[in-house]
């Protein structure tokens, strides 16, 4: 199977196996040398790994930015991206982006002593975009860009984006993801975290083998939260799965190619996340939501458990100039991620509408 077809065939299960494909002709890493991070801990021959679609125009106008999501890489809008659609590469000079603790850019997983695995330092939203605005002004010598689209935790860096970088995109394109971290997400993600840790072999993070009890937990809890309800009642893992127990052991296969400490560091940033802790907005993120000058597109899908359709419709008050459209699924979460065709079709129409 070629990597795009791996790649496909992994993110119908929600997985990306980020770090796995380094012989990847189209991934790049830009160095940025030793960075503050937020916290105030600086993060020695940091690195940011993205990649390049398509064909930047004489002037410089046709930049789409695509901020990576939990555990993906810069394949996870593969599915967005083809001719015709509303990311055509022939079109747009698409750059991924990767977040730290991703398993390719600056991660605990590759990060060196004394940094290295449970010490690798906590990690910001802000400065996934710092690091991603750095790689666009120095290394691309792009200052403008006509979108942000993201997805999950690329939402949550496109709203962070519009409030640092006001005037950077043209338009934004949150999609199953929110501003903000509200509690009841910061109480599941510590759950994920607490059955992963659970494991006595993951030793505070000081394992020297996969802690596997811990990475199966993990594996259950995000795959219950991943989709619908009713997707479940329906049976809707059928026919790639045989039953319910058999649905479960595919997910847990998946997730065990992970790296639990990676796994708990990008947790951790999904966890803190408020634009509202933008310097300026005293963690007033309804003052932050105002603050944004560009148009959004803003698409919760009807199901998700991750981020619920309430929290979408609390926060679009405070935003200037929003269109809030629901993605009509039963998928839940995973209705942003590619792997339904329809909810795929749904994202392009939409898209493609606004980018005009």
């Amino acid at each position: 199977m070629t990597l795009s077809g791996i790649v496909g065939a992994l993110a119908v299960h929600g997985i990306l196996l980020a770090g796995q494909d380094n012989r990847d002709f189209h991934r790049r890493f830009y160095s940025l040398g030793d960075i503050r991070l937020e916290s105030g801990v600086v993060l020695p021959n940091a690195r940011i790994a993205y990649a390049t679609f398509g064909e930047l125009n004489a002037d410089r106008t046709n930049v789409v930015l695509l901020p990576s999501w939990y555990g993906s890489d810069h394949h996870g809008y593969d599915f967005l991206l083809r001719k015709g659609g509303a990311l055509d590469p022939s079109k747009y000079f698409l750059i991924a982006t990767e977040m730290f603790a991703n398993g390719s850019s600056s991660s605990p997983s590759n990060t060196p002593p004394r940094f290295d695995g449970p010490r690798f330092p906590a990690i910001a939203i802000r400065d996934n975009v710092e690091a991603a605005f750095r790689l666009l002004t120095s290394e691309l010598r792009i200052a403008h860009v006509r979108a942000i689209v993201g997805f999950s935790m690329g939402a949550q860096q496109a709203f962070q984006w519009a409030v640092s970088h006001p005037d950077f995109a043209d338009r934004i394109v949150p999609y199953c993801g929110t501003a903000k971290t509200y509690p009841h997400g910061v109480v599941r993600l510590e759950s994920a975290i607490g059955a992963l840790t659970a494991d006595a072999a993951f030793n505070n993070g000081n394992y020297r083998a996969p802690p596997t009890e811990g990475l199966n937990a993990w594996a259950l809890h995000w795959t219950a939260w991943t989709r619908s309800q009713e997707w479940f009642r329906r049976e809707l893992f059928k026919p790639g799965a045989k039953n319910v127990d058999d649905f479960m052991a595919q997910q847990s296969r998946f997730w065990l190619s992970r790296d639990a400490n990676d796994l708990i560091s990008q947790a951790r940033t999904w966890q803190r996340h408020n634009i509202g802790d933008t310097p300026g907005f005293n963690g007033d993120v309804e003052r932050a939501l105002r603050s944004i000058k560009a148009p959004v597109l803003y698409m919760p899908c009807q199901t998700d458990l991750y981020f619920p359709i309430g929290d979408f419709q609390y926060e679009e008050q405070f935003i200037r100039d929003v269109r809030l459209v629901p993605i009509p699924s039963l998928l839940g979460h995973l209705a942003g991620g590619g792997a339904n065709q329809a909810d795929s079709d749904f994202i392009n129409r939409e898209l493609m509408q606004f980018l005009k």
